[in-house]
């Protein structure tokens, strides 16, 4: 048995399923922001601003917290190369949350606030006996942001801001069987559980009005190299055979969260009607490697690592919404995200494709205060088939060949208070 193939969990430290961006990357922020595409560095919607523009925030009249939270709802087949049957991935529900509170005095030129949001996390459970469970058969992860931020307007044109990200939490909880029988003929499995360490990075961005129409904005979001220093290692049934050279507790590695630059552009052709485009960069090409240490040798070796040689990638996006009444405003939007992922390095936590996507969104005000925002994201994946000759060309036999399909719906809920 090759050692790499021991722990296939790429991007599964702090990863995310294919929801609204590329790899591992999800942005499910603002609720508004989510009805459009996922637009929102060149406008000024909310609170959600602090996200994908801290110098929009500035341009956000109105003091207030803004609530939200989302539903990813993934479905997910694979059929093996050669295969005749089509495995259905267990559906799993996972609720990404957003908090976002901004203050300052109401005539001035400043905002500060602070956010709170879910960037990561996921849970998957593959069928039981699925061609694929020496690569994964569970993972659960979790990661929370918190970002105090602080926004200036140096002219009525002109603002910026910059926000400080703190990863607070991160853990995580992966699961797969090992290709070894102990006496009652069951496979060997593997649990690794641990938590990330506390990171800091930064969030920048600048918001420029040339006039009452048109806004542009820039954003950018450093990388957060996501550390696991000393998580736990826990071998199940493993044979008496088998059991001297799994004797491993503990292991550490790295997962580059990556650098974004972003931008924007805001069209307002009257006062009802808003317009956004997004472009989002984002520096895959961080993520050559994967590599675990380990506390004590396992199977005759204290290192594994495996190939995964990211590619830069682009998103772009486009959004909208109306303003119907006094009370309700609607939105609808797209996007259209380039995989970071080559062909031959797909793997089971992450089946990464092009994808598009799909929105709409509906706020409706309750008095001069108090809103609701809904979204819902339909985002489709397109099939990715890898072969067993691109894996055994790659050096990627540490993954499955065949064919994944993914899609996946978000409902979301926002609420609002302006004061």
């Amino acid at each position: 048995m090759k050692f790499k193939s021991l722990l296939l969990t790429g991007s599964a430290l702090l990863s995310a399923t294919a929801v609204s961006a590329g790899g591992y990357q999800v942005t499910l922020a603002g609720i508004k922001n989510n009805g459009m595409g996922g637009v929102g560095v060149g406008l000024s919607l909310d609170q959600a601003a602090m996200f994908y523009n801290p110098g929009a925030l500035a341009m956000v009249r109105e003091r207030g917290v803004h609530l939200g939270a989302n539903a990813t709802i993934a479905r997910q087949a694979f059929r093996a190369e050669n295969g005749s049957m089509q495995r259905e991935l267990q559906n799993n529900t996972t609720t990404p949350f957003s908090l976002f509170a901004s203050f300052g005095p109401q005539e001035g030129k400043f905002r500060a606030g602070i956010a709170v949001y879910t960037p990561f996390g996921n849970k998957l459970e593959y069928a039981q006996g699925w061609e694929g469970r020496f690569a994964l058969t569970q993972i659960d992860l979790k990661a929370i942001y918190v970002q105090p931020t602080f926004s200036y307007a140096i002219t009525d044109k002109l603002s910026v801001g910059a926000g400080l990200m703190y990863l607070a939490l991160g853990s995580v909880n992966l699961q797969r069987d090992v290709p070894s029988q102990n006496a009652a003929g069951e496979f060997a499995s593997i649990e690794l559980d641990g938590k990330a360490e506390r990171k800091f990075g930064f969030n920048a961005g600048v918001l420029f009005k040339p006039s009452e129409k048109l806004s542009l904005g820039i954003s950018y979001r450093s990388k957060i190299d996501a550390q696991v220093k000393s998580g736990d290692v826990t071998f199940r049934n493993l044979s008496a055979t088998a059991a001297p050279g799994f004797q491993a507790t503990k292991f550490a590695a790295t997962l580059p969260l990556p650098a974004t630059t972003t931008i924007g552009i805001g069209v307002m052709p009257n006062e009802k009607l808003t317009i956004g485009l997004d472009v989002n960069f984002v520096e895959w090409s961080d993520y050559r490697n994967l590599t675990f240490e380990f506390n004590e040798p396992v199977n005759g070796s204290r290192t594994s690592s495996s190939i995964r040689n990211y590619e830069d990638a682009l998103t772009f996006r486009l959004g909208g919404q109306y303003q119907l009444t006094s009370g309700l405003t609607v939105r609808a939007g797209g996007a259209y995200d380039n995989t970071p992922v080559k062909d031959g390095f797909v793997t089971p936590e992450t089946p990464d494709s092009d994808r598009i996507t799909g929105t709409l969104g509906a706020s409706y005000k309750f008095g001069e205060k108090f809103s609701v925002d809904l979204s819902t994201q339909f985002v489709n994946l397109k099939k990715r088939t890898q072969t067993q000759n691109e894996l055994l060309n790659n050096g990627t036999t540490d993954r499955v060949a065949g064919t994944f399909k993914t899609s996946v719906v978000v409902p979301g809920i926002g609420l609002n208070y302006s004061f």
